[in-house]
Order: C-alpha cells, then structure tokens, then sequence
C-alpha cells in the first residue's frame, strides 16, 4: 500500500514538534502474520501505544522456528515491564526488559527484545520528526552495497543466474551449489523427491528431514568458484554461505582451499560452538571471514572482534537486540577494521530490513547489507515500505522513525502457517545443524 493511502487510512502517525509531556507506553500488541503464505514466512511483529493519539512504533520480532514462542514471551513476559514506562528512554528500557526474565538471552528473549528496541527507536523518531539514522548520527553515506544469491543445481545453473544478477546492476554476489548426491542443501533448489517429501512433512504438520554429508561439499565449493571466475571474470564480487555445516576442519580446508578466486567474504564457516577454530582458520588461510547471524546475546562471539578473527559481522538485528544493540557491536568492530554486513534474509519482516538500513547508513565501519528485494504482492499489502533496490543499491525514504506503516487488517487477513524448519542429519543419522 502507497504512503498515501494510508494517511487516507488514518494509519499514517503525526509528526511531533516537541517531546510531548508525560508521555507513556499504554499498550504491547502482537501481530503474528504470513503473508506470503510460504515456509519461514511467519512475522511476529509488536506495536507499541503511547498516550498520545496517533504516536506508536512497529518492531520486528520475527525468529522463523520458534515464532509462536515469541509472541507468547511478548504478550505474557514483555508487555507488563513496558506498559506505564517513558518510551523515550530507550536504554533503560533495554536493560529492564534484559534482566527482567532472570534466565536471560536465548533466541526468543532476544528477539522479543530486538522488535521492542525497534518500535521505541520508531517512537523516537517520530516524536523528533527526524529519520532513525539521523538520530544515530546522521548519513555517511548516500546508499548500501548489497548483493542478491544465485543458486542452481549445477554450476552452469549457478552462471546463468549470476548473470540475471549481473544484468539488474549487482556488483556482489552469493553463489550456492547443489552438492553431488545430496537431494539437498543450503539455499539451493531441492530435488524432486525432497520437495515431494518436504511438502508431505508440511501437510502432517512435522518438520521436514534432510540428509547432509559435508565431505562432498567441501570438494565441489572451490571447483564452482574455479568455474565463476572464469566465467565472470575477477571484477564480480562473489560470496559463499556455508551456514555451519562443516566440521572445523573441514571449515579450515574449505577456507584454504577458496584462497586462489579471491572471495568477497566466506559466511559462517563454523558453528558459533566452535568459536576457537576462528583462530585456525585465521593462522593458515586468508579468505575474509564473516560470521554472527546466529548471535543472540549482545556480547556472543566478542572474542571474533577483540583478536580480529574475522572481517565481517553479521548480526541480526532482530535476533540480538535491535538498533541498539547493533550500534554499539559496529562501535566495538571499528577501531579493528571490522566491517558490518547484517544479517538480511526474507524471513524477517521488512520492518527489521528497514532497522538494518538505518544503522548501516549511519555507522562508520559499514561493509555490505544483505537484503531481499523481491517481495510477494501479500507482503507490500501489509507493510508501507521497504529498502529501495538500484543498480547493486539499496536506500531508504527521509521519512520520521524507521519509515514503515502495518497494515494491521491486511495483516489479519494472513494467519499464522505452520511450516517447520527441517531437521537435518547426516547419512548415519547424526543431527547436524541447518
């Protein structure tokens, strides 16, 4: 929906001249929406009332597998520490709503957090008339790299695609392939028989099975890199995702082995349990490193930015905490070199898009921000805006607040969809991670 259609609405805030007095947090609502109506689709979002008519803020609380948890911890745990408190005072309320559970941090804590965090940055920014990243210090710069996947079943797949992307103006590029006899993997298409499989799972209401093996994967991941480069040539930037799935041996070799196609950065190689084998990976290969999607305490992983053992991060701010905590994990990566490339995918809801925008367009240790452009009709029905893709580009509005509107009773009109994510195990069994 237009902006324009929703100040006819009535759905569009005011701007505020001044801080009004007494302000206060009235009300905590969930939305629990999917409007895609796909797999990881689910977005928890929260709106936080205030006193005053026509002052609120959207959050994002989205966390795919555990969306349910969320919105009960929100309703039933959150709520009662904001209602009644000033919204204005953003750090403060971070710290109460962090110790306020006792047993703290963990994804659906940090999430609820993080959607909270968002809405009162959202409330801020409205009541100073000003968009969020000129109360984060304003623009340093006047847009955001980002790159888009090609994935395919077999490298030529992967080219072609990549070049789809090269034609729209994307300078970066994630390349995924399908590994030789495995019926899946990460962000690549399934097979037949697993699609087959997986919607059978969806129908019964279980989390589909998948079958991983590593060894094969770590063999194919350099020979399609051999095959991009001398297809597309040295001057694309071209990423990788291994997203945990390999032993920390296995991460060093793949690192290794990488060295000669000259990555833009290699994604979480290791499982964040792994941490120690940053240090290795560090001491006998020089592939760029970027990790941090799966962080959700603020302080997890503290160790990569303190002995610089990687040069990307890549939280996600509606996992570890939100604008707030996102701004000072940049100021803690700055004086290291460490660059900022936050976690994006499309299941978070635009609202965390937009969080993710603001903070990189004001920090100065920006690198790249992931961030999904292509959205189903359903998803611009309910939400105002999103990040602006151009020519390998994206940007925001100069808009008060983080710039997007809920169509609340769009939302209504896409419930919940139970699709679990799948439950991944090698070929003798053993769980593996996703």
């Amino acid at each position: 929906m237009k902006r324009r259609a929703f100040i006819l609405s009535g759905l569009a805030p005011v701007a505020w001249a001044a801080v009004p007095r007494n302000l206060k947090i009235t009300a905590v609502k969930v939305v629990v929406t999917n409007p895609a109506r796909v797999a990881l689709g689910n977005y928890v979002l929260v709106k936080i009332e205030t006193n005053q008519a026509g002052l609120w803020g959207w959050g994002d609380c989205t966390c795919s597998g555990s969306e349910l948890g969320v919105a009960k911890f929100l309703e039933e745990h959150m709520a009662p520490g904001l209602v009644g408190r000033n919204p204005m005072q953003i750090e403060d309320l971070w710290q109460t709503l962090f110790f306020l559970p006792y047993y703290r941090s963990g994804s659906v804590h940090m999430s609820a957090i993080s959607g909270i965090d968002m809405a009162l940055w959202d409330i801020k920014g409205k009541v100073a008339d000003l968009a969020v990243y000129e109360l984060l210090g304003g623009r340093a710069r006047k847009h955001l790299l980002t790159y888009s996947t090609a994935s395919g079943r077999n490298f030529q797949e992967v080219e072609e695609n990549a070049r789809k992307l090269m034609a729209r103006g994307y300078k970066v590029i994630k390349a995924q392939v399908a590994t030789p006899g495995m019926e899946s993997g990460y962000s690549v298409p399934q097979s037949e028989r697993q699609r087959a499989a997986t919607d059978k799972a969806y129908e019964e209401g279980l989390p589909p099975a998948e079958v991983w093996e590593p060894g094969a994967y770590v063999r194919t991941v350099p020979k399609l890199f051999e095959h991009l480069r001398k297809t597309l040539g040295e001057d694309i930037g071209l990423l990788h995702d291994v997203h945990e799935r390999v032993t920390p041996n296995q991460a060093v070799t793949l690192a290794q082995d990488l060295q000669p196609y000259k990555l833009f950065y290699l994604e979480d190689p290791l499982r964040p349990e792994h941490l120690d084998t940053f240090r290795l990976i560090r001491q006998h290969a020089s592939t760029p490193i970027a990790m941090g999607e799966v962080f959700v305490g603020p302080w997890e992983g503290l160790n990569l930015i303190e002995e610089h053992l990687i040069d990307y991060i890549r939280n996600d701010l509606a996992h570890c905490g939100g604008i707030t905590t996102g701004k000072k994990i940049a100021t803690a990566c700055e004086p290291k070199g460490i660059l900022t490339a936050w976690h994006g995918p499309g299941n978070i809801a635009p609202i965390s898009h937009m969080a993710n925008a603001h903070v990189s367009l004001s920090v100065a240790n920006f690198g790249i921000q992931e961030c999904s452009v292509e959205w189903a009709p359903a998803v611009h029905e309910v939400f105002s805006a999103m990040p602006v893709f151009e020519d390998g580009y994206v940007n925001v509005a100069e808009k008060p607040g983080l710039g997007v509107e809920v169509n609340e009773t769009a939302a209504a009109k896409y419930p919940y969809l139970r699709r679990l994510r799948p439950a991944i195990r090698r070929a003798d069994e053993t769980a593996w991670p996703y």
